[in-house]
C-alpha cells in the first residue's frame, strides 16, 4: 500500500511565530525535512521541544519527521496528543489518517478524517482524502463478498495527502461539477413539439376549402391586428449588458466544470488567469491537480443556485457545489472571483464554504 504526501503551502503565523527567532527554528526544522536530513531535524526539534514541550508547531513537525523516518507508531502518538490539546486543528486528524491508512487501518483513518471534517466543514484536503478511503473499504468489502484473494485488494491504493504544516490557509478547486446538470438546453428537445403532423390528417377532407373563403370574410378584426405592431418598440434590448455580462459568467464557470468533470486538464487550467496558484508555485499546483483529477474514475459536478455580480472587468459568481468522485459526495457553496482578459473571464480566486 502506498501513500502520497502532498507539501500544503507553507505559512508563518503570529498565533505560532512570535519573533524572529523562533520562526528561523520553524523553518530550519522543515526545511532539513525537505532536504531528507531527517536526523538533523528530529535532533533540532527536541532541542526546541526541551525549552517548550507544548509549542503546536514544533511538535507538528516532530510528528512529520517521525513519519518520515518510518516511525509511524511514535508520529500517531504526537498527532494524537495534538488533537487532545488542540481539537480545533484539522491537520492532525488528517495526517492521523494518512498514517492509520498505511497501516490498513482505514476505519480507523475514516474517524480521523470525519474528525477533521467537523473540526472544519471546508476542508478540501480531508473531504478528497475520505474518498480515497472509502474507495479502499470498498474495495476490501467487495473483495471479501467474492471471496477474493487479499492481494486483489491492492488494486485500489489510496493516494492520501499528508498535511505539511499546520494552519495552512485552504485554498479550494476541490473541489471541488458535472455541469452537465445546470445547462437548461435540455428544452431544445421541445421543438419536437411539431404536431404539425397532426395537421396533416386535416386537409384530408376535401370540402375543407369552401369554409376557408368563409373565415375570410370578418375583415373587421384587421383593425385589431394594428396595435400588435406596438410591442415592436419594446424589442430593443440595447441596456442588457449586465445580464449579457453575468450570463458570460455562469458560462464560463459552467464550462470549468465541465472540463473538470471530463478530466480535460488543459481546459480546467486554461480557465484560470495566469498567475493563479492555489497557494503554491503555479507547476506544483498543477501537477497537485492534474494527479487529484485524472487519479478519479468518475467525477461529477453540478453548480446550482447562482448568485452572480459583476462590476466592470471583475465578477463574483457564488453557487451551490455538488461533487462527486467515486464513493465521495460533497456539496457545499462555492465561490469564485473572475476577471476579464481579452474578453474571457477566468477565475482569479476561489474558494469553498459550508
Amino acid at each position: 500500500m502506498t501513500s502520497r504526501f502532498s507539501l500544503v503551502a507553507l505559512a508563518v503565523f503570529a498565533a505560532l511565530a512570535t519573533g524572529t527567532a523562533r520562526a528561523d527554528e520553524y523553518g530550519d526544522v522543515d526545511g532539513l525535512l525537505g532536504a531528507g536530513r531527517l536526523a538533523e531535524a528530529n535532533q533540532k526539534a527536541d532541542q526546541f521541544l526541551s525549552v517548550k514541550p507544548k509549542d503546536a508547531r514544533m511538535r507538528f513537525l516532530k510528528g512529520l519527521v517521525l513519519s518520515e523516518q518510518g516511525k509511524s507508531n511514535d508520529a500517531i502518538a504526537v498527532f494524537v496528543k495534538l488533537t487532545e490539546d488542540h481539537p480545533e486543528l484539522p491537520e492532525p486528524h488528517n495526517n492521523l489518517a494518512v498514517l492509520y491508512s498505511k497501516q490498513g487501518q482505514y476505519d480507523q483513518a475514516r474517524r480521523s478524517l470525519e474528525a477533521a471534517i467537523r473540526t472544519n466543514p471546508s476542508y478540501a484536503t480531508a473531504y478528497e482524502n475520505l474518498g480515497d478511503v472509502y474507495a479502499k473499504l470498498a474495495s476490501q468489502a467487495y473483495s471479501r463478498a467474492l471471496q477474493i484473494d487479499g492481494s486483489s485488494t491492492a488494486k485500489v491504493s489510496p493516494k492520501l495527502a499528508m498535511i505539511r504544516d499546520l494552519f495552512s490557509p485552504m485554498t479550494r478547486s476541490e473541489p471541488p461539477v458535472a455541469v452537465a446538470a445546470k445547462p437548461a438546453p435540455a428544452p431544445a428537445p421541445v421543438v419536437a413539439a411539431a404536431p404539425k403532423p397532426a395537421a396533416a390528417p386535416a386537409p384530408a377532407p376535401a370540402p375543407a376549402p369552401a369554409p376557408a373563403p368563409v373565415a375570410a370574410t370578418p375583415p373587421a378584426p384587421a383593425a385589431a391586428a394594428k396595435p400588435a405592431s406596438a410591442p415592436a418598440p419594446a424589442a430593443t434590448p440595447a441596456p442588457a449588458t449586465a445580464s449579457e455580462d453575468a450570463k458570460d459568467v455562469q458560462t464560463a464557470a459552467l464550462a470549468w466544470a465541465a472540463a473538470w468533470a471530463r478530466k480535460d486538464m488543459d481546459a480546467y487550467f486554461a480557465s484560470y488567469t495566469p498567475d493563479f496558484n492555489g497557494g503554491k508555485t503555479r507547476a506544483a499546483w498543477e501537477a497537485e491537480r492534474r494527479a487529484r483529477i485524472t487519479g478519479k474514475r468518475s467525477i461529477t459536478v453540478t453548480l446550482s443556485d447562482f448568485d452572480i455580480r459583476v462590476q466592470g472587468d471583475k465578477a463574483v459568481l457564488q453557487a451551490r457545489q455538488a461533487y462527486s468522485a467515486d464513493a465521495l459526495k460533497v456539496s457545499s457553496r462555492k465561490r469564485l472571483d473572475l476577471v476579464r482578459v481579452s474578453g474571457r473571464w477566468l477565475i482569479q480566486k476561489e474558494s469553498t464554504g459550508s
